[in-house]
């Protein structure tokens, strides 16, 4: 009974159609149960989309840590591993505030459960590229964070200069007041977002403006060549395995 519990808890590559089901429930509940944080007042109705949610919740909850030996297959341990695990502890998060054991702003973190849309997602006939997409970054991981390494030095010493560059001239209270605006608008100005609520007033702050976003177009676009290239290889990899 518990493998069987297991079997449709945990999604497999070789689902059963009960497993599906239940994935496809749970994310109805957590879209539910998510629905009311948009909302400032409190009806009847919600109290009952809060009570029905949080009770699958809690079933759900249950479900896995009674089938976590054949999850994690190291005995008696297994139960205790559980609790501890990322997921575990954002399920008895999510659950917490509703029975009233720690406070109603935990509710938010009910949001970070719509990652476990990607177990419904292998439903879908699109599933192997989504698949083929996180081995890319998990294979690209080494320049990809070589690159974010790159964009964040490059924001702080832009900042530096901007900062210091602008000094405290004042052009309808656009000034860079302190650090953190220098680093607000490097970041916005590397990214080619630049909102405009904050900007240089003096010429060699606009030159070093300039170039930022110059440089910012590069920065950013080199991750995304890195990803295109790997997601074509492993693509072509796993055509040339089938064939």
């Amino acid at each position: 009974m518990r493998q069987r519990l297991f079997e449709i808890v945990e999604h497999s590559k070789e689902s059963s159609l009960a497993s599906k089901v239940y994935d496809l429930l749970m994310l109805v509940t957590i879209v539910v149960s998510i629905l009311p944080l948009a909302f400032r007042e409190t009806n009847t109705t919600f109290l009952y989309f809060e009570t029905v949610s949080v009770s699958i919740f809690i079933i759900d909850y249950l479900l896995r840590w009674i089938t976590a030996d054949y999850k994690f297959q190291k005995g008696w341990k297994s139960f205790l591993i559980y609790p501890f695990t990322l997921f575990a502890i954002i399920d008895l998060l999510s659950i917490l505030p509703s029975v009233g054991v720690c406070k109603p702003t935990f509710k938010l973190l009910r949001i970070t459960r719509l990652i476990k849309i990607f177990r419904v997602l292998k439903i879908v006939r699109y599933s192997h590229r989504i698949e083929l997409l996180f081995n890319v970054l998990r294979k690209e991981r080494v320049t990809l964070l070589s690159v974010f390494m790159i964009a964040v030095f490059y924001i702080i010493v832009t900042a530096l200069i901007m900062f210091n560059a602008e000094g405290a001239t004042e052009v309808n209270g656009t000034n860079f007041r302190n650090f953190f605006d220098a680093l607000y608008w490097a970041t916005t100005t590397l990214t080619t977002v630049g909102y405009g609520d904050i900007y240089p007033a003096t010429s060699i702050g606009r030159l070093i403006s300039m170039l930022s976003a110059i440089v910012g177009v590069a920065i950013i676009a080199l991750p995304s060549g890195v990803i295109t290239a790997s997601y074509l290889d492993e693509l072509k990899q796993n055509t040339n395995k089938k064939e």
